[in-house]
C-alpha cells in the first residue's frame, strides 16, 4: 500500500477541506492517552479531549488545509440500517440501550465540543445518520480537494482520484497516517475504492456486525468482483450454469442471497444527507478567546489549546502571521 505522509512544508490550496471523523478520533484518543497522563486538578480525566486536540494540531500542521470541519454521530446505529440488517453494530449496544461508551469517556465529549466551538471549528451531525454519512455528503458536494480523516475502513469507499477525495487513514494512529488514493485502496484490498462496499458485504466486517458470506475472505471477494464487475454481476452469474463457480462457492453465495441483497446498502455511505453548511474556513484565531481561555483553565488543557491555536494561525493563508492565541494561553506548560 502506498503511504505518502505530508511534510511540514506542504502547500495546500485554500479550498482544500480537511473533514474529520470526530468519533473515530476521540475514541482513539481515549484509548491512546492514559487517563493518568491527562487529568484536571480535581482528578477528572481529560485524556480523550487532550488527545483529540493534539491529533487535530498534528493534522493541521502536516496537511495545512484551507478549511476544516468535524463530523459527528447524531445516530451511531441508524434505524434504517438496522431494519435492513439486524446484526448491524448489534454487538456494540449497551444492555440499557445506546452505544457502549466507557464511563470516563462519555463526560468528555461535551467538553470537547465546547472547546471546538470556542475555537471556531465547526462540528456537525444530522439526525438519523452517522458521521460517515456526513463525511460522504461533504466529500460529494465540496468544490475542492477533500481529505477525510478516519480510522473507519468503510470510508475507503469515499476515495475518488477525479474529485479528488483522499482518505487519511489513522488505523495505526495519526503519527502513522496513511494517505490513500485509489491505487492505495487497490493495493490494500485488491479492489478499487468504488467497489469497497460490495467487497465489505462479501467479506464481512465484524466491527460493524456484517457477517459476510461464510467461506468468502478478502482474496475471494476481490477475485469475484474483478471477474464479475460488481456484486450485482456476481449474483446474476449465479443463475448461469457456465459461470465457472466452484460448487461450494456457488452454494454459499446462493444461500446468502437475502443478506447480499441488503448488505451493500448498509455499508454504502450516504452522500445526499441534509448537512448544514457552517463556515468551514480554517479559523485564523479563536472564535471566542475568553471562553477558550476559561475552558482551558477549567479542564487543564492550556498546552493543547495553545498548540492548536498556533497551528490554525499558521494555516496556508497566514503562514507568516504571528501567533494569535489568547494572552491567557501564553506559555502554560500543562500538557
Amino acid at each position: 500500500m502506498s503511504v505518502a505522509c505530508a511534510t511540514l512544508d506542504r502547500v495546500t490550496r485554500p479550498d482544500s477541506l480537511l473533514a474529520v471523523d470526530a468519533p473515530s478520533l476521540y475514541f482513539r484518543a481515549y484509548f491512546g492517552v492514559p487517563e493518568s497522563a491527562a487529568r484536571t486538578d480535581a482528578g477528572e480525566p481529560v485524556n480523550a479531549v487532550r488527545g483529540f486536540l493534539d491529533m487535530l494540531t498534528s493534522l493541521i500542521t502536516r496537511r495545512r488545509p484551507g478549511q476544516l470541519i468535524c463530523a459527528l454521530d447524531h445516530d451511531w446505529r441508524p434505524a434504517w440500517r438496522v431494519e435492513l440488517l439486524a446484526t448491524y453494530k448489534a454487538h456494540r449496544v449497551a444492555p440499557a440501550g445506546g452505544e457502549i461508551v466507557p464511563d470516563t469517556l462519555a463526560p468528555q465529549i461535551p467538553v470537547l465540543l465546547d472547546v471546538l466551538a470556542a475555537l471556531g471549528v465547526p462540528a456537525v451531525g444530522v439526525a438519523g445518520y452517522e458521521a460517515d454519512d456526513v463525511l460522504g455528503t461533504l466529500a460529494a458536494r465540496h468544490g475542492g480537494p477533500v481529505e477525510v480523516v478516519s480510522g473507519d475502513r468503510d470510508l475507503f469507499q469515499l476515495v475518488d482520484d477525479d474529485h479528488p477525495v483522499r482518505l487519511l487513514y489513522v488505523g495505526r494512529g495519526v503519527a502513522k497516517l496513511e494517505d490513500c488514493d485509489d491505487a492505495a485502496v487497490r493495493d490494500r484490498f485488491g479492489v478499487p475504492a468504488g467497489a469497497y462496499a460490495d467487497f465489505a458485504a462479501l467479506r464481512g466486517d465484524p466491527s460493524d456486525g456484517l457477517p459476510g458470506v461464510p467461506g468468502v475472505g478478502a482474496k475471494t471477494a476481490a477475485r469475484l468482483l474483478e471477474r464479475y464487475g460488481d456484486l450485482a454481476g456476481v449474483l446474476a452469474a449465479l443463475d448461469d450454469p457456465g459461470a465457472g463457480f466452484a460448487p461450494g462457492l456457488r452454494r454459499r453465495l446462493a444461500d446468502a442471497r437475502e443478506y447480499l441483497a441488503v448488505a451493500p446498502t448498509v455499508v454504502r455511505v450516504a452522500r445526499d444527507v441534509d448537512v448544514p453548511a457552517p463556515p468551514a474556513r480554517l479559523p485564523a484565531a479563536p472564535a471566542d478567546p475568553q471562553r477558550l481561555m476559561a475552558l482551558a483553565e477549567r479542564w487543564n488543557l492550556a498546552g493543547s489549546c495553545r498548540r492548536l491555536v498556533d497551528a490554525m494561525t499558521l494555516g496556508p493563508a497566514t503562514a507568516a502571521a504571528p501567533s494569535l492565541r489568547p494572552s491567557g494561553l501564553e506559555p502554560v506548560e500543562s500538557a
